[in-house]
């Protein structure tokens, strides 16, 4: 990449970064990548509200989608960056800001090129979670997915930022790379009265306290050499709180992480299972539910074998084979569509303290930008010749 276009792009991710936008509310950073489009003379339509996808045809083709997610945190930014967060609260601590930047490079590079076929430019809302979703319970990969818009694409790749990854290195996970993650709500309903009297009672706050640690044996017994978790965080008592008063109704709150489909449809339902039998064992009342599901994202082994040159040519021997990660990515919804390939890309800052991504300290080194721009271009290209 040439040095005068790296620059023009720092200036493009400092701009954003400074500028942070929640999920679905995306509407600065939207209409930065349509002017960015429309000066390359690529056209466009918007999805899911701020949702961004550009199409850049020459001649009869395969169809390739490049996807880079736009919306930042509810966190404040603890950095000491000349361009830091001005919105107060609202930070870029997962690196979108990156990736937008990036995959507008990409369309920079991919402009002038000679090749047959179609690249999708899929700048995505809301990857962090579903709310102010204008479909509730869904995040903005689920809704871009369930268009179709994207159904007639041969392979579709994403990039994700490591601020623990050196920048010149490349992560890459086979199979089931990221876990299938949901979090779920758990009310307790028992029956109220004095704390002396419990033979008149229904206690939901022992009930819990069983259920918490049944629930846990489920992963115990059901995933022990597979990365799972069951996580309860929060616990909660309806109505005003006292000493001798034995509450109505406690409500249970947490998340369950499974990086295997499989095991993680068994799970809930063993969970279910322990719930009913619950129920009549204390003869009370428990209801689950389940929400912002995301399902494991699936790396596509034919894809990312046809990857290879183009990750020998831009990261030499730096491309690291890793293993699962139980964090969420609703590039999930679409690996689940479209043959898929969701790759990490080094950015470790050249700092004493590092730190992961949605940590208020997180930085990301710039010197990533030309290579993800780069990586997402050529991979573009080698896949439409070899559809070709």
């Amino acid at each position: 990449m040439e040095n005068q276009l790296f620059q023009y792009l720092i200036g493009i991710r400092q701009n954003i970064h400074q500028h942070p936008e929640l999920g679905f509310r995306e509407f600065k950073t939207s209409a930065l990548v349509q002017q960015h489009m429309q000066e390359l003379g690529i056209t466009f339509e918007i999805l899911a509200e701020t949702g961004v996808l550009a199409t850049l045809k020459k001649g009869e083709g395969p169809t390739v989608v490049l996807r880079a997610d736009m919306d930042a945190l509810p966190v404040k930014e603890d950095t000491d960056l000349s361009f830091s967060s001005v919105n107060e609260n609202v930070m870029h601590a997962c690196g979108h800001d990156v990736h937008t930047t990036m995959l507008i490079g990409a369309a920079y590079l991919l402009k002038d090129k000679d090749f047959k076929g179609t690249v999708k430019f899929l700048f995505q809302p809301s990857e962090e979670g579903n709310l102010r979703s204008p479909e509730p319970g869904k995040s903005g990969g689920q809704i871009i997915a369930e268009t179709g818009r994207l159904n007639d694409a041969k392979a579709i790749i994403g990039l994700h930022v490591n601020p623990l990854m050196p920048v010149g290195s490349l992560g890459y996970t086979q199979g089931e790379a990221l876990a299938n993650v949901c979090n779920f709500i758990i009310s307790v309903h028992g029956k109220s009265g004095h704390a002396g009297a419990l033979e008149h009672v229904i206690d939901p706050v022992l009930i819990s306290s069983h259920l918490i640690v049944a629930a846990q044996s489920i992963i115990s017994h059901t995933a022990p050499t597979q990365p799972a978790v069951m996580a309860f965080t929060t616990t909660e008592i309806v109505g005003e709180p006292a000493y001798n008063i034995i509450p109505k109704t406690v409500i249970l709150k947490g998340s369950l992480r499974v990086l295997n489909l499989e095991t993680y449809n068994l799970i809930v339902d063993k969970l279910n299972t322990l719930i009913r039998g619950m129920e009549i064992s204390f003869s009370c009342k428990i209801t689950i539910e389940f929400t912002a599901y995301y399902p494991s994202l699936l790396n596509n082994a034919e894809i990312n074998l046809r990857l290879v040159p183009v990750q020998e040519l831009i990261f030499g021997d730096q491309v690291i084979q890793q293993s699962g990660q139980l964090i969420a990515e609703d590039f999930a919804f679409y690996s689940r569509k479209v043959p898929s390939v969701f790759y990490f890309l080094g950015a470790k800052a050249d700092r004493e303290d590092v730190y992961f991504l949605h940590h208020p300290k997180v930085v990301f080194d710039e010197n990533c930008i030309p290579l993800g721009s780069l990586f997402l271009a050529e991979s573009a290209l080698q896949l439409l010749q070899e559809q070709s």
